[in-house]
């Protein structure tokens, strides 16, 4: 089981390559790092920071060893131009003395002598990995280099910072056959079963640093991520959950608050069920536009693409990988993400016309990149941290019973997202070890200065009446709103010379744009 929300466009592209299509980063294969100044000092003139209050000075005073960067698991060294280091930070922080964790940061120097300071960038799930990530996402990112260290990091829980394994590999592919959305009581049975048995799985591997992975808590490492690398304010830019933890550091540091750009931006007004309800919307609607872009009349074709998966529920296709299937949660994994953006569409098209005929290699290959599982049948972990953090902010625990009385309102809205979206609020946090922390996050951000948040038409993850929200819950002479009347999840580096004219001069020149302008 896999919420929807947690791939972003460099993710994507990523997982796209995978399957043996897409294209690959602006930036070649590091990622358009190269290009640091011979000679150049490592340290420029830094403002004076100010502190986190409470922390001992062996946190405020720590000094980061820049270094090599190694290989990350599944993904190569970044090569030349990037470096890495570690920051301390307290396991609780409601215990800055004690015990203290490791988090892994990767770093960019600014390339021009205009140097304003780090923009720190974070990417999604919960539980993307900045370490990864950054370093493809940085020939998109390449202008803003020229002012600023681009800086990422993954977050405790996730990859490198003490990352968080609830499964083994054989486990994982063993769970594929759980019918995510079941029909009979037998089904349901090892629905539910499946669900606890994974929290559990994550209290072993994660034991204190479970009640430690929220967002509220990355938010705290992150003004001490901010002092320790010598700014003033944070400069930050936050993609899908990513908008989430901007909005909450926000509310926790409004003063503390530099240039912050939220893009792909999740409704802080939605509970577990709301967001749940905005994400069947929005693929529904990109899936709309896509079988629109085929000539397709989208209700006819989203029926035909309904009785596909119905047909596949009730005998799982073959598939060109020995001892695999394509079972119905499998093939709706592999239809969700061509649907992150347009260039994914033609291997939509090739894999639904494969299924029609009897195969179901191309909807595994695309359900595989979606699940992180490569060539050798090893899996990632972003889904195991993606639930551990998630879990442990929300506070809504669905039953089953809830869950299925929101299976017809969530069916009517798409019947090929609906019942899978439906009951995955009743199975996601089931019996978790721990209890969730909120309904919905806290990020009005009274005295802050204003924060450019960027909405998406045609999102399907974080769909654009996110942005609005997020907008208004910033608050008044806080949130500014751009609109970009596009597709896919997330719109800066999308293709749109507005978007990113106008990002671009809010970041390196601290212009901002009109509140409600839009881009077409």
């Amino acid at each position: 089981m896999a919420r929807l929300v947690r791939w972003t466009a460099g993710a994507v592209a990523a997982a796209l390559l995978v399957t043996g299509c897409g294209s690959g980063s602006r930036g070649g294969a590091d990622g358009g790092a190269d290009g640091t100044k011979s000679g150049r000092s490592t340290e420029k003139p830094r403002t004076p920071s100010t502190a986190p209050p409470g922390l001992p000075p062996s946190l405020t005073s720590q000094k980061l060893d820049w270094g090599r960067c190694e290989a990350g698991a599944g993904a190569p060294a970044p090569g030349r131009g990037w470096s890495c280091a570690t920051l301390r930070v307290p396991l609780d922080w409601s215990r800055p003395d004690g015990e203290t964790i490791g988090l892994a940061l990767i770093r960019a120097e600014a390339r021009g002598d205009d140097r304003i300071g780090s923009l720190l960038f974070d990417f999604g799930g919960p539980g993307g990995s900045g370490l990864s990530t950054m370093p493809s996402y940085a020939g998109t990112a390449d202008r803003l280099r020229e002012r600023y260290d681009l800086v990422s990091w993954d977050p405790r829980g996730v990859g490198a910072s003490e990352g968080v394994r609830c499964r083994g590999d054989k486990e994982i592919q063993a769970a594929e056959s759980v019918d995510a959305t079941p029909d009979t009581p037998a089904e349901e049975r090892r629905f539910v079963r499946d669900a606890a048995d994974f929290g559990q799985g994550c209290q072993q591997a994660a034991g204190a640093l479970m009640a430690h992975v929220s967002t509220t808590d990355t938010a705290r490492d992150m003004d001490l991520m901010r002092h320790v690398l010598g700014d003033a304010r944070l400069h930050y830019f936050g993609i899908s959950y990513g908008t989430e933890l901007g909005g909450v550091y926000a509310h926790l540091f409004p003063r503390n608050v530099g240039r912050m750009i939220l893009d792909a931006v999740a409704d802080p007004t939605a509970d577990t069920i709301g967001h749940a309800e905005n994400q069947t919307r929005g693929f529904q609607r990109a899936l709309d536009d896509y079988l629109e872009s085929t000539g397709q009349d989208p209700r006819r074709g989203t029926r035909k693409i309904a009785d596909l998966l119905q047909r596949i529920d009730t005998n799982p296709l073959p598939t060109s990988t020995p001892g695999r299937e394509l079972t119905q949660t499998l093939a709706l994994i592999g239809i969700v993400l061509p649907l992150y953006g347009e260039d994914g569409w033609p291997l939509l098209t090739s894999a639904l016309e494969a299924a029609e005929k009897g195969d179901g290699s191309e909807l595994l290959a695309l359900a595989d990149g979606y699940n992180e599982r490569d060539a050798s049948g090893r899996y990632g972990t972003g889904s195991h941290a993606q639930r551990v953090i998630s879990c442990l902010d929300d506070k809504q625990r669905p039953t089953l019973a809830e869950a299925k009385r929101l299976l017809p309102r969530f069916e009517k809205i798409s019947p090929v997202f609906g019942a899978y979206l439906g009951w995955d609020t009743a199975g996601w946090c089931r019996d978790w070890p721990v209890p969730g922390q909120y309904d919905t996050p806290e990020v009005s951000a009274p005295g802050a200065p204003p924060i450019l948040v960027v909405g998406n038409t045609g999102d399907p993850a974080t769909p654009y009446e996110g942005a609005r929200r997020m907008a208004d819950e910033l608050g008044e002479d806080v949130g500014v709103l751009l609109t970009w009347r596009g597709h896919g999840h997330g719109a800066y580096g999308k293709g749109s010379d507005c978007v990113d004219a106008a990002v671009d001069a809010y970041l390196l020149k601290g212009a901002v744009p009109k509140d409600g302008k839009v881009c077409s």
